[in-house]
């Protein structure tokens, strides 16, 4: 991933020298599993555990060998005495790199976790600060009827905890390891190695593998993921949306010296919005590359991993600098109540049409016969700039059936909301 999305912590973690030394934690795990299951003394173990390595000797070796892994245990070697012929002992290489690579990710799943809790955190301090807010509902993008504005963020609270449950069974698949050999037989190994060294890392074992960890756990995971990037550009859209210079009823935070354009100095562009929209497209193009992956060839072949050095450090680097920047953006949201209400009322009261046509349904009218009463007021009221509650008002064909006083109920947004307080009981209950 370029510089320009990488945190600092990703950049760490996704490094080569972090693989590497991942690797030695995965070496050095096998090495103390086959020291307790009696395979040598502890004098030679603890020889083991001084095993050191510096990656230009791997990146020389590389160059050499055209292998990695052997480059590394060549170069790992190098610090070792005769022990050295206990290193990377009754393993094959993915057993090395399949498990070092979920300990990386079960790293990566923190951070993101951690981050997706506090955009929650944010959302719900949002959606309880605009609760009461009347805004404009808007369907096919056109006015519908009134809603609460605090609303959008408990929606997005609900699916952001939705996605959070699916993303946490989408780690526990892809946090785990195998050191189960060549073919997935323990041919070379024992069953009991590979538990040992599941239960020193702290870290669940697959019940079965071949050579490798079977890569629908991967795709299912960057599935998840492209999944919560999704869910932040559809935030970020209806922050888009709501800072058109149309309906300017937020806008994101423009310090003193931001500037919007380099040719029209008077530009405020929603670009951290217009930012996640664009990294969400990049997240779910690794989906395919994903779900390519799960077909490899027999026990194993390696057409997957090329593919995945670019998609895992990517996609998990991504959602990571998404997070942040979408927590940050509506962290610092400006919202204009003025202009939420004025825009309420650019239609007239049109957007209360429901409430007439249910009153008069309430009065005995047929469905069809009220509708199309409220419809053609409500028509020439748009058509032609006029009050909608004025011109329902001179109507005989509507009076006759209500008076003033209940029409009013049903231009009354208090009472219009008044079923909020029970959805914000349903969405924050935990």
């Amino acid at each position: 991933m370029i510089k320009r999305y990488r945190t600092p912590l990703f950049e760490t973690l996704w490094s080569d020298q972090n693989r590497y030394d991942t690797f030695l934690t995965i070496e050095l795990a096998v090495a103390k599993a086959w020291y307790l299951l009696g395979k040598y003394d502890e004098t030679t173990y603890n020889k083991l555990t001084k095993a050191t390595f510096d990656l230009e000797s791997i990146y020389a070796l590389e160059i050499e060998t055209k292998h990695d892994m052997i480059a590394f245990t060549r170069t790992v070697s190098k610090s070792l005495g005769a022990e050295k012929m206990w290193l990377h002992y009754g393993l094959t290489s993915t057993d090395v790199v399949d498990s070092a690579l979920a300990l990386i990710l079960r790293q990566a799943n923190q951070a993101i976790r951690s981050k997706i809790n506090k955009l929650l955190s944010v959302l719900k301090q949002k959606a309880y600060t605009y609760k009461d807010q009347p805004t404009i509902g808007r369907t096919h993008g056109i006015h519908a009827e009134i809603t609460s504005f605090g609303l959008k963020f408990a929606l997005w609270y609900s699916d952001l905890k939705r996605l959070l449950s699916v993303f946490d069974a989408a780690c526990k698949n892809i946090e785990v390891i195998k050191i189960s050999g060549a073919v997935g037989n323990y041919a070379a190994n024992t069953p009991q190695l590979e538990k040992t060294v599941s239960r020193l890392l702290d870290i669940a074992s697959a019940d079965i593998s071949t050579q490798v960890l079977q890569r629908d756990r991967h795709a299912n995971y960057i599935s998840s993921i492209a999944l919560l990037g999704s869910e932040l550009e559809k935030i970020a859209t209806e922050i888009r949306h709501l800072s058109r210079t149309e309906v300017s009823e937020v806008n994101e935070y423009f310090s003193v010296d931001q500037k919007g354009s380099s040719a029209m100095p008077h530009k405020k562009n929603p670009v951290s919005s217009e930012n996640i929209s664009g990294l969400s497209r990049v997240l779910r193009g690794y989906v395919l590359t994903a779900f390519e992956n799960i077909n490899l060839w027999h026990e194993r072949d390696i057409s997957h991993s090329s593919a995945e050095r670019i998609i895992l450090a990517d996609a998990t680097t991504l959602i990571d600098y998404m997070l942040d920047r979408i927590t940050n953006t509506l962290s610092n949201l400006e919202v204009h109540a003025l202009k939420l209400q004025n825009n309420i009322d650019i239609t007239g009261g049109i957007v209360f049409s429901q409430h007439v046509l249910s009153l008069l349904i309430d009065k005995g009218l047929t469905r069809d016969h009220a509708y199309d009463l409220v419809q053609k007021i409500a028509t020439d009221a748009m058509s032609n700039q006029k009050d909608f509650k004025t011109e329902l008002l001179k109507s005989s064909d509507i009076m006759k059936f209500m008076t003033p006083d209940e029409l009013d109920k049903a231009f009354d947004s208090i009472y219009i909301l008044r079923h909020v307080d029970t959805i914000y009981l349903k969405v924050f209950k935990t």
